[in-house]
């Protein structure tokens, strides 16, 4: 019989910060989705002597990922969270199980989570999203006359990912990577967001273009439509490219 994650958490901080000043327990435990091979996602506040960082380690034969950080530092992290508009600490915070509250420092970190969550991400520079635009029209095009099953799946992951970000940015939400791509996509949009997702999965399991093809330029139209000629970008001494902007 596997040990039950919540009480597997308490004894890993117990025995590793016996002195910590609010733990919280999120991810797939508190969400009710974790499987026998989750691991746990565990926010720590320290005192100010400690140190701010991240720690993957196994306890009890299980995984735990361990975001340590103190007051200072937690402000720095929530701060980086919302530049990259992922918002990953705040939702930890905002949504997980609290296990350590000691004169309420866990629920003042979760007050501040959630008002950045309730005020959004920031919104993409206007140039980001017009060579977002640019890069996405490539790629739609290069799609389009895809006549190599390998080439094909590789600029359908691109599609995805940058018609997701315009998506994200558009409805001013929370981006998401991975697993948490689809989850935060259906989120912010369902339906063109679904579009999408089902365009990419016929896409892999059919070969078929078409519907991923739709689905972006449906998130293009959103935008302005399509962009070929008439962009321009002045030299700035780094090299901009859809795959380096995504996620920004």
């Amino acid at each position: 019989m596997h040990p039950d994650p919540i009480d597997l958490a308490r004894r890993l901080v117990q025995g590793r910060f016996p002195e910590a000043l609010a733990v919280v327990l999120a991810g797939s435990t508190v969400a009710g989705r974790a499987t026998t091979s989750s691991d746990l996602d565990i926010a720590v506040l320290v005192g100010d002597g400690g140190e701010t960082c991240r720690e993957t380690l196994r306890f009890e034969g299980r995984l735990a990922e361990l975001f340590i950080h103190t007051r200072a530092g937690l402000g720095e992290l929530f701060a980086a969270d919302v530049a990259s508009r992922r918002g990953v600490l705040q939702s930890m915070y905002a949504t997980g199980l609290v296990l350590v509250d000691v004169g309420g420092e866990a629920g003042r970190a979760r007050a501040r989570a959630e008002a950045d969550l309730r005020s959004g991400p920031p919104a993409l520079e206007p140039e980001t999203v017009e060579t977002k635009r640019y890069g996405l029209t490539d790629a739609l095009d290069d799609l389009a006359d895809a006549d190599d099953a390998f080439e094909s799946l590789a600029v359908a992951g691109v599609v995805l990912n940058v018609a997701a970000d315009l998506l994200f940015d558009h409805r001013r939400a929370w981006v998401g990577g991975g697993k948490w791509l689809p989850r935060r996509l259906l989120e912010a949009d369902a339906e063109r967001g679904g579009a999408l997702l089902q365009g990419h999965r016929h896409l892999c399991e059919t070969g078929d273009p078409t519907l991923l093809i739709k689905a972006a330029e449906r998130i293009l139209d959103l935008l302005g439509g399509p962009l070929r000629e008439g962009y321009r970008r002045a030299w700035r001494g780094v090299i901009e490219s859809v795959a380096a902007d995504i996620g920004r």
